[in-house]
């Protein structure tokens, strides 16, 4: 609230972010602004028995680099990346924990596979030698809401915390979490998600949609809007974001949340249509804007060619066709599912702070009704205000989240 009890947005005054594209926010952004992909074969078991090969994998991430030690015998991949990315973004936004009130920090994350490859280990132990060899963390390691409770424990955050599973819409749905909470009376809080499910088991569960690419070249996978569409492929990492009230921001920041709206797709076979349309309607109503004040959608872009076509005609039906500049660059890291919305966000507000588009790697020709303005090939600068995040989930999760730049003229 400001003085006179008007509630006022919240501002993101960090970012962390551990991603195919690289560890930190800065690296990403540069990868991402040069189209270099972080799409490759699958190294963390060997994939040769699967139909899907290729996947998002982030370079070079060490845990016990990253994270206390002792916690990592203690946590899933995961939550060892949710850790180490909001290490990074409390650094980013100058924030020491330990000076604040316990109770006046939040923590809100999105997760949909958990600790699927600690949990898988913990099986092959039980399966193999018997209840004896299974670790007691398993307790806790393979939770969904681990990395909220993790980040909690580790900088004191004693105030409201949650966890939002709605798989790849969990990103949005989380910081529109923290939003409420900001305006509710906390000064701060910690949201966004990772995800890692780059696993035997974690892949099994991914193939049973159906939705996966099982193209082999990386070029060629994972193309959204596309005439060749295949599907998606899968990845891990994320980001973690810091959310102050504006007194506590101080003129500090990347952008506001300005507008957030949520929605759920009616089931196969309804005469209802999509959600996505009128969710984002909502968000920007939310945020008192007009379709023709928004620079730049950035886009859920599943690569299911129907998916894909039906988002296409939502946006078109809101802001005009080819009337607002889309970009996908989720193409470079693949679908992080608990952690894809959060990263969307990230590089949508580093695209805030810059003025340039980001291009959509892979798509060359777009498929029949999909008239929307898909920035291809190069960064477009572009003097942004006001963006627009989508995302879907499986089983039908959709949310929108509307980012305004800071320190707007």
């Amino acid at each position: 609230m400001n003085g006179s009890g008007v509630a006022t947005d919240p501002v993101v005054t960090g970012i962390g972010v551990v991603a195919p594209t690289g560890i930190g926010a800065e690296t990403h952004w540069q990868a991402v602004l040069a189209g270099k992909s972080g799409i490759g074969r699958i190294s963390r078991f060997d994939p040769a028995g699967y139909p899907v090969r290729l996947a998002g994998q982030v370079p070079g991430f060490i845990a016990k680099e990253q994270v206390p030690g002792r916690l990592v015998p203690q946590t899933d991949h995961w939550t060892q990346m949710g850790l180490a990315a909001t290490e990074a973004a409390l650094a980013d936004a100058g924030v020491t924990p330990a000076e604040l009130p316990e109770y006046e920090m939040a923590v809100v994350t999105s997760s949909s596979s958990g600790g699927t490859e600690f949990g898988q280990h913990e099986m092959e132990r039980l399966y193999l030698n018997g209840p004896s060899w299974v670790g007691a963390y398993q307790s806790i390691a393979w939770f969904y809401a681990a990395t909220t409770g993790q980040v909690s424990i580790r900088h004191g955050m004693r105030g409201p915390c949650g966890v939002l599973c709605s798989e790849q819409a969990g990103g949005l749905d989380a910081l529109g979490q923290a939003r409420r909470l900001i305006r509710r009376g906390s000064r701060l809080v910690v949201s966004g998600g990772t995800d890692a499910s780059l696993c035997p088991y974690g892949l099994v569960a991914q193939l049973s949609t159906g939705r996966l690419s099982t193209v082999d070249d990386q070029t060629r996978a994972y193309l959204p809007f596309d005439v060749d569409a295949s599907g998606y492929l899968p990845g891990e990492g994320g980001a973690m974001l810091i959310v102050e009230n504006a007194e506590q921001a101080q003129g500090r920041g990347y952008g506001t949340i300005a507008g957030y709206a949520a929605g759920f797709d009616p089931p196969p076979g309804s005469s209802r249509p999509p959600a996505l349309r009128r969710t984002i309607e909502l968000s920007l109503a939310d945020a008192g804007i007009r379709p023709s004040d928004v620079d730049v959608v950035f886009a859920d872009a599943s690569g299911v060619s129907s998916d894909d076509l039906s988002e296409a005609m939502a946006i078109s039906a809101v802001f005009g066709s080819r009337a607002v500049p889309v970009s996908a660059p989720k193409t470079l890291t693949g679908r992080l599912y608990g952690g894809g919305a959060a990263l969307d966000v990230a590089t949508a507000l580093l695209a805030l702070r810059d003025g340039v588009i980001p291009p959509t790697a892979g798509p060359i020709r777009l498929a029949p009704g999909c008239g929307i303005d898909l920035v291809l090939g190069q960064p477009r600068d572009s003097g942004l205000r006001t963006a627009v995040v989508l995302a879907r989930g499986h089983a039908g999760f959709v949310a929108a989240l509307v980012l305004r730049r800071s320190f707007v003229d």
